[in-house]
């Protein structure tokens, strides 16, 4: 007999509204979390930006769960009180060479069942942001910014009503896969003690392959590999004269220096993006050159940036599937189909637009295990 019915590691904003959803159906539920405190890596490191969903092909998980994610997360925000503002943004070509890009997006956008977006000339843009340069653009009135923060404390209320728990501080060292379920060895304040549980989720972010490597699986089967990137935000030193978000034309699988506001109305602008061999959240000036190439990038859009106006904020590192120079690849959430584990679901990659997905992951992983 089990400890405990089901056990989540990883208490990021992904794990957390996954052990809610589980919760909520009846399930006993622990969740273990290897910092002193929930949401310390990703999700608090990030643009809080709530996603409409014009990016992701056609079809995919990211597209699905994003589109499905942010109406979900606009209604538990609503509900719970979570600090949210739909504040819209604006996706600007600055040349004519990146019209067909636009129109490319506006196109994907609508095939994802995106169907608020409008078509705006550069001088309609420039009536909504006076200090814009473009010459064209789309305005996507349902993207929003969220206090991440504010949201997983909401979700770990849910957890804590529904009967679950959240253990800090909980490093999980060892899994193995038994008839009934799971075997995990925990290291935690010093000392290493064993959990068995029925249904384990392995959650764990920018930890998620080397979890996932704890187990055996059969032999056609192989855990992905996490490549780290890390993105670095600056801040605006002063109140910018924007009242939406404000986003380039995407780099291949970046999408660029774009300009968030968040809840609290101050401005960032980031991330770039820098592939890494290990997870660092030191700020890296690189003698200037990071911060000229802000400028730069940011001048196209906005021309009037305030020379020296640009300060070194936060550092975030997300957990990506793919190489520099390859495709962007899909949310990756492997069930007993995939690895063929009864009872394991194991979720890797979840990147942007993670956050805004987080509540449709949750209700298809919640689905899977029942």
């Amino acid at each position: 007999m089990s400890d405990i019915e089901t056990v989540v590691v990883g208490a990021g904003v992904v794990g957390l509204a996954i052990a809610r959803a589980l919760s909520a159906k009846g399930q006993q539920v622990i969740v273990l979390e290897r910092h002193a405190r929930i949401g310390s890596e990703t999700s608090s490191r990030n643009s809080e930006v709530i996603h409409a969903g014009l990016y992701y092909p056609t079809g995919s998980m990211r597209a699905r769960l994003c589109v499905a994610g942010k109406e979900a997360l606009y209604r538990f925000c609503a509900e719970n009180g979570v600090t949210h503002t739909r504040i819209g943004k604006l996706l600007v070509a600055t040349s004519e060479a990146e019209l067909p890009k636009l129109e490319a997006i506006a196109a994907n956008a609508a095939a994802n069942g995106v169907t608020d977006l409008r078509r705006l000339t550069g001088e309609e843009a420039k009536a909504m942001e006076p200090e814009l340069q473009c010459i064209a653009a789309y305005h996507s009135p349902s993207t929003g910014i969220i206090d991440s923060h504010d949201l997983m404390q909401a979700l770990s209320g849910h957890i804590s009503t529904n009967g679950g728990e959240i253990v800090l501080n909980a490093s999980v060292d060892d899994i193995a896969a038994r008839d009934d379920g799971f075997l995990l060895q925990v290291l935690s304040g010093g000392e290493v003690s064993t959990l068995s549980c029925r249904n384990l989720v392995l959650a764990g972010g920018l930890g998620a392959t080397l979890l996932g490597r704890m187990l055996r699986y059969r032999d056609d089967y192989a855990v992905p590999q996490t490549y780290p990137a890390r993105g670095h935000y600056f801040a605006l030193g002063g109140k910018a004269p924007f009242q939406r978000l404000i986003y380039p034309m995407p780099v291949g699988a970046w999408l660029g220096i774009h300009l968030t506001i968040d809840t609290g109305g101050r401005t960032r602008f980031g991330p770039d993006i820098e592939w890494c061999n290990e997870v660092d959240y030191k700020f890296v000036e690189d003698e200037g050159r990071r911060r000229a190439t802000f400028e730069r990038e940011v001048r196209r859009y906005w021309p009037g940036l305030p020379g020296g106006a640009l300060q070194p904020d936060t550092v975030g590192i997300r957990p990506k599937l793919y190489r520099e120079g390859e495709p962007a690849a899909d949310f990756t959430i492997h069930t007993a189909h995939d690895h063929g584990i009864p009872h394991l679901v194991a979720l890797y990659g979840i990147e942007s637009p993670g956050l805004t997905s987080s509540l449709a992951i949750a209700d298809y992983v919640a689905e899977r295990l029942e």
